[in-house]
């Protein structure tokens, strides 16, 4: 084994210890460092001796293949903190990455629904036979209603709604705990669901904790299940599956509510972001909204 084979090997080891990385950064950041790899190797270098020039050209390269900006940029950050970490462990004495600059990667703007598109939704998922259709009803009402990310909406037990609550107390990123709305079609949904909750509880488990429970081996309702759902009733309402997931139900709670006139603030914190500057992201979507509030209201379009 190479000393470059064995700093990536370290390295890895570190992101999953020191820093919790999940299985699938792992996995994607060893792939980037292979990448790089073999890209230096054509340069008769590897990630051990390279220098400057040689991450400058690889850099360089990402841009020229065609890649996504996402994939590019998560390259060009995973040999940048690859060099970081050796750099600190004082395997090397300088850093090959530090002189080149970051390329400045604007922020995808979020796909969005209409509130028409929406209902269909809602009303496609709602119209499946019994008890499923109760389920999926429930679970997008949930999501629009209150902005939850799919991973807090699957994680809610049972106890969090079964005394029909106006808010839930959902803990988000970071541990932080926020208070999620919701309004009386969610309650509705959430209602008549809760009578059919039983036909998908795991054979003899009838204290699984939690909202919606599965007999599969997670004991509750996975994301990928739910997306499948959501596709299908996004089929069955005449809408694109590919414009929909559960995310873009998340962004349309955000986005309906910048376009009725929601201050950024709350919805920031309905959100749960840390940052309002991600929160901004949704008023590209109000801007309707925002000139005919300034054409309507400001004193000089007024005397016009």
């Amino acid at each position: 084994m190479s000393a470059a084979s064995g700093w990536a090997e370290a390295f890895l080891e570190m992101m999953a210890v020191e820093r919790a990385a999940a299985k699938n950064t792992i996995t994607a950041y060893g792939k980037d460092l292979a990448d790089a790899s073999g890209f230096l190797a054509g340069r008769g270098r590897d990630l051990g001796d390279a220098s400057a020039e040689d991450i400058e050209a690889y850099f360089a390269a990402l841009g020229a293949r065609g890649l996504s900006p996402a994939t590019a940029s998560r390259r060009r950050a995973a040999v940048r903190q690859f060099y970081r970490f050796v750099l600190g462990e004082g395997w090397r004495n300088d850093d090959p990455s530090r002189r080149v600059d970051a390329p400045k990667r604007g922020r995808p703007l979020p796909k969005v629904l209409s509130r028409d598109e929406v209902d269909r939704i809602i009303a496609a998922a709602s119209a499946k036979d019994g008890a499923q259709g109760l389920r999926i009803g429930c679970v997008v009402e949930l999501i629009y209603a209150s902005g939850l990310r799919i991973s807090e909406l699957t994680a809610l037990p049972l106890a969090a709604l079964a005394r029909d609550p106006a808010y839930l107390m959902v803990t988000g990123k970071g541990g932080k705990d926020r208070l999620a709305p919701l309004n009386d079609a969610a309650r509705t949904a959430v209602k008549a669901y809760l009578e059919v909750r039983k036909a998908f509880l795991p054979k003899g488990d009838l204290a699984n904790p939690w909202l919606f429970p599965s007999r599969g081996k997670a004991g509750r309702m996975t994301p990928r299940r739910f997306a499948q759902l959501l596709d299908e009733a996004a089929a069955d309402a005449g809408i694109d599956p590919a414009r929909v997931s559960p995310h873009v139900l998340r962004h349309a709670f955000a986005t309906h509510l910048l376009e009725g006139g929601a201050d950024l603030r709350v919805v920031q914190k309905l959100l749960g972001h840390a940052d309002i500057a991600t929160t901004q992201i949704y008023t590209h979507v109000a801007g309707d909204r925002l000139a005919q509030v300034v054409a309507s209201k400001h004193p000089l379009s007024r005397k016009s």
